[in-house]
């Protein structure tokens, strides 16, 4: 000790250092010699022990290791029990679209039911004149009391560019003044002999689709999709139902030559192309129609108090579904289900009314993930047997979206309501709906 001494005291000379100096030397010679040794026993405690897996339920301490049959046993009751939590606390699902989102908080549940209607314009001033042809103080108050979804328009209602656009336009404004919320300006334009703004304004005619069908010329069909869109959109139209993708089947049936072809296969290509080139602007919505197919009908749902169709499922999946198929895959934001009983769903509901046919085939099976909407339930099929109100409530419990032309409106509208305040129709159901139509209107930029 004593040497240890004289040797400290003599480097303290030679260096000129103090005692003060060599404490602290000492301290911190001291707290490296502590990290060192934490640092390897760490490392040595990690390669001894292997970390839980986090689904894995804790061991009791009570207790050794579990055997590998125990330890599966307590992590599937784990996982088991947090996916019960999971359904338990799960929320409403959310578009994803904060604009959205903040639209649907904030309507009222008038105004949701509201915007599930697509109408005439007549039936929008309660029928107060037998043809609208502006969009005046009448069509202005009856947008601010029933903010509806959208509008369709006939030729009767177009009589020249000018009044057209102005129509479309003042119309367009009162809807987004009052609620927010722009309308689908909605329109029949085929090609072929069903094409509204081209037998009444002058726009480009084309032939029937199945001339295009046998020519099998895709890109020309794409070409006429783009054209056609372009067309309709410089009068502010902004959804086209359009185009046909049933299978001609049956040569009885209502269509005729609207129909492509009666290869399905042909029928899946060519409605692709249309919908692709109707779509590529981003200004108008294609529609597929009509769901599940009216190819092989051999009645008319105009007229016909009922049009039942006695198909197999198998069936379908071979010829109808693989002709609509074509079209969803290319990105139609709508389609338009038909009012023709399938037999093999096995409800006896015409489709727009079946969720059979509405969530089990074309959500199910199809995958199509856009707005669902009627074919127009003024039609004899549906009006002659249900009333608006009953048509329009079995339709949203059965998935559609957007009901097209009640015969009544506020009849419908009424029925919806009284079924979502008691409790028949869920409310969520109703905003499940809203977040496919107020997405699709954001991207049209109908959300102001």
């Amino acid at each position: 000790m004593g040497s240890l001494k004289k040797k400290l005291t003599k480097l303290m000379q030679c260096t000129g250092m103090k005692t003060g100096d060599l404490v602290i030397m000492a301290a911190v010679l001291l707290l490296a010699i502590y990290v060192l040794v934490l640092t390897l026993s760490v490392r040595y405690v990690g390669r001894s022990i292997d970390p839980l897996p986090q689904a894995t339920a804790a061991v009791p301490e009570d207790k050794g290791a579990a055997d590998p049959a125990q330890s599966a046993e307590l992590t599937a009751e784990t996982e088991t029990a947090e996916e019960e939590t999971t359904e338990a606390t799960e929320e409403p699902v959310v578009s994803g679209d904060p604009v959205v989102e903040k639209v649907l908080a904030d309507m009222t549940l008038e105004e949701k039911i509201y915007q599930l209607f697509i109408v005439s314009p007549e039936e929008l001033v309660d029928n107060a004149v037998p043809c609208v042809t502006e969009s005046g103080n009448m069509t202005k108050a009856a947008l601010q009391s029933k903010p509806v979804g959208g509008i369709i328009y006939f030729a009767q209602n177009l009589q020249s560019r000018q009044q057209t656009t102005d129509m479309i336009t003042n119309a367009q404004y009162y809807a987004t003044d009052s609620h927010g919320i722009g309308l689908w300006i909605a329109v029949d334009e085929e090609g072929g002999k069903v094409a509204r703004v081209a037998d009444t304004l002058g726009t480009t005619a084309y032939s029937p689709m199945a001339t295009y069908g046998k020519q099998g010329d895709t890109a020309q069909v794409r070409e006429i999709g783009a054209d056609i869109a372009s067309d309709i959109a410089e009068y502010g139209f902004n959804l086209d139902f359009a185009p046909v993708a049933d299978v001609n089947l049956n040569s009885g049936n209502e269509l005729g030559d609207r129909i492509f072809s009666d290869d399905p296969a042909v029928v899946s290509e060519m409605t692709a192309a249309m919908v692709e080139g109707m779509q590529q602007s981003g200004k108008v919505s294609a529609t597929l129609k009509h769901f599940p197919g009216l190819g092989a009908e051999g009645g008319n749902t105009h007229y016909d108090k009922t049009a039942r169709i006695d198909r197999t499922k198998e069936q379908l999946e071979a010829e109808e579904f693989t002709a609509f198929k074509g079209g969803i895959e290319a990105g139609a934001d709508f389609v338009m289900v038909g009012h023709q009983i399938m037999s093999c769903a096995g409800d006896d509901l015409p489709s727009d009314l079946s969720a059979v046919a509405v969530n089990e085939w074309l959500r199910g099976d199809l995958g199509f993930q856009g707005i669902v909407v009627t074919d127009s339930q003024s039609m004899n099929t549906i009006s002659g047997t249900y009333s608006a109100g009953e048509a329009a409530k079995k339709s949203i419990l059965a998935g559609v979206d957007i009901v097209l032309i009640p015969k009544d409106l506020d009849d419908a509208y009424q029925a919806v309501y009284d079924a979502v305040k008691g409790g028949e129709i869920p409310e969520s159901r109703i905003d499940e709906s809203l977040r496919r139509i107020l997405s699709a209107k954001a991207k049209h930029g109908l959300i102001g």
